[in-house]
């Protein structure tokens, strides 16, 4: 039996009824019968957090639990989120959790890379000296992504230019891309320069990567939340004044990123899951239209993943909202009816 879905479809702003046929999209009628599981409200293509780790358990040190991988992405999805990226994991997917009818979809980088030539390091890093290498084979073992540490210590160098441009070359001849960590002005500046795929943070960012990244492409996901919850607990010191300087900084960007035509889009960074309306928020709070940030939490997030729409022949995941999220964003927090896989979740 098909679905049937009737309501205004974002982000045309068209009132329209779709059909659902396996996994797939319809406008069409179909011949078999369909139940109507949605008549009226907003339709929009089920909502996506692209920077999310989930995996260890909470309050332990790092590591891959795969009980706590699938309760939290269960929380994701609980909340409307249909697709995720995972630029760092601490392991691999479990069996059989990838195509379960009830997860969303799920795109990873592997683990984070880190040089070992930067001066600091984290028990969740892969440490290599061969940047270029462990990048194309993490690219290649995992959905076409790799995560690079373009630094880790804001008050310290980052990753050379010259190396981040080797990888980003590497990995693109190899089909891939590449997302980095960046949290000091000269790690996005050297990551903008590189032309990486995405740009992960970006605190303190100098405002020429603003141009550089709209140049090549890079996508910015700024993951306020998790600076917006880190915020507080900074003490006023001279270390935490730039810190909060970056913080201050890379909040202004996000306009101006999107004002040059770069896409910015929504991730969460960590705990607790299923927070993207959250992210979505801060993004209007920074500037972002809040079309623009809603996009960035779904259409524009599903295009940058390449996970079709709301389209013909598009992916069956559908969050129906009562409100329109555009006019009140709160609203993504309660969906009233989510279909994902094709199959009815909510």
């Amino acid at each position: 039996m098909a679905l049937h879905l009737r309501g205004t479809v974002l982000p045309h702003d068209t009132p329209r009824d779709l059909w659902i046929l396996g996994d797939r999209i319809t406008f069409d009628r179909p011949s078999v019968e369909a139940e109507t599981v949605a008549d009226g409200g907003y339709l929009l293509p089920g909502l996506v957090d692209v920077h999310t780790h989930p995996g260890s358990p909470s309050g332990e040190e790092p590591v891959f639990d795969p009980g706590a991988f699938a309760e939290q992405i269960a929380e994701h999805r609980d909340a409307g989120t249909t697709a995720l990226r995972f630029p760092g994991l601490l392991g691999e997917i479990p069996d059989g959790l990838r195509e379960a009818p009830d997860a969303p979809r799920m795109v990873t980088a592997g683990r984070w890379l880190a040089w070992a030539g930067l001066s600091r390091s984290a028990d969740f890093h892969t440490v290599t000296d061969d940047l270029v290498a462990a990048a194309v084979a993490e690219a290649k073992a995992h959905d076409g992504w790799c995560k690079l540490m373009g630094d880790w210590d804001f008050e310290a160098d980052p990753v050379p230019y010259d190396l981040l441009r080797a990888v980003t070359d590497a990995v693109h001849a190899a089909g891939g891309r590449v997302a980095a960590h960046c949290q000091s002005a000269q790690g996005v500046l050297n990551a903008a320069r590189a032309g990486i795929d995405s740009i992960e943070h970006g605190m303190g960012m100098p405002e020429e990567c603003v141009e550089l990244m709209a140049g090549h492409g890079t996508v910015y996901v700024p993951t306020l939340t998790a600076f917006a919850r880190s915020a507080p607990r900074i003490k006023d010191n001279p270390r935490g004044h730039l810190w909060h300087e970056g913080h201050r900084i890379m909040i202004r960007r996000v306009r101006e990123a999107h004002d040059a035509g770069v896409t910015v889009l929504a991730g969460t960074d960590s705990a607790p899951f299923g927070n993207v309306a959250t992210e979505v928020e801060h993004l209007i709070a920074a500037g972002l239209p809040a079309d623009v940030a809603v996009g960035a939490a779904s259409w524009a997030a599903r295009d940058f993943l390449g996970l079709p729409g709301l389209v013909e022949g598009g992916l069956a995941d559908v969050t129906v909202y009562d409100a329109d999220p555009r006019r009140e964003p709160g609203v993504l927090r309660h969906p009233r009816r989510m279909v994902l896989r094709g199959r009815v979740v909510r």
